[in-house]
C-alpha cells in the first residue's frame, strides 16, 4: 500500500477524500447523513495533511517490518542477538497493526461502514493479520 500511495497518490487520497467528507453516506444515506454531518472534513488541505501523515506513517512501519524481518534473519545465523530481534520484529509489527487499526477507529468516526464497507473488512482483516503475528511471534 505505501508503494502505491508514494507513487500514485490519487487511487488512494480520493477514496480518503469520500471517507473524509462523508460524499457517498449523503448521497446513499441522507437522513443518517444529516445525524453525523458535523464530523466531515471538507478542506482539501486538511485532507491532504491527513493522506501525508498516513502515508508517513505507512512508509515508517514499512521500513521497521523490514528491520524486524532483516533482524531475525540475523538472529537465525547468529549475528544478532534473538531478543533483540524479536524486539524489533514487535515494534514492525505494532506499528502495521495500528496502521489498520488506526484505519477502522477513524473510519468508524465517519461512518465509512455505510458505503465503504469493503474498506472496512479489509482493514479489520489486516488489524487481525497483525494481532495473529504479534502473538505468533511472542509463543
Amino acid at each position: 500500500g505505501v508503494y502505491e500511495n508514494l507513487f500514485y497518490p490519487d487511487l488512494n487520497s480520493t477514496f480518503t477524500a469520500e471517507v473524509l467528507e462523508m460524499t457517498r453516506m449523503r448521497e446513499a444515506y441522507p437522513e443518517a447523513y444529516d445525524r453525523v454531518a458535523h464530523r466531515r472534513v471538507t478542506n482539501a488541505g486538511v485532507q491532504k495533511a491527513l493522506f501525508g501523515l498516513i502515508v508517513c506513517w505507512e512508509l515508517l512501519a514499512t521500513i521497521a517490518l523490514w528491520i524486524g524481518f532483516g533482524a531475525m534473519c540475523g538472529a537465525l545465523i547468529g549475528w544478532i542477538v534473538p531478543q533483540m530481534a524479536l524486539s524489533l520484529a514487535l515494534i514492525g509489527v505494532l506499528l502495521f497493526t495500528s496502521t489498520w487499526a488506526g484505519f477502522l477507529v477513524v473510519g468508524n468516526w465517519f461512518c465509512y461502514w455505510f458505503c465503504h464497507e469493503g474498506a472496512q473488512n479489509t482493514h479489520y482483516q489486516m488489524t487481525l493479520w497483525g494481532i495473529v503475528t504479534a502473538v505468533l511471534l511472542i509463543v
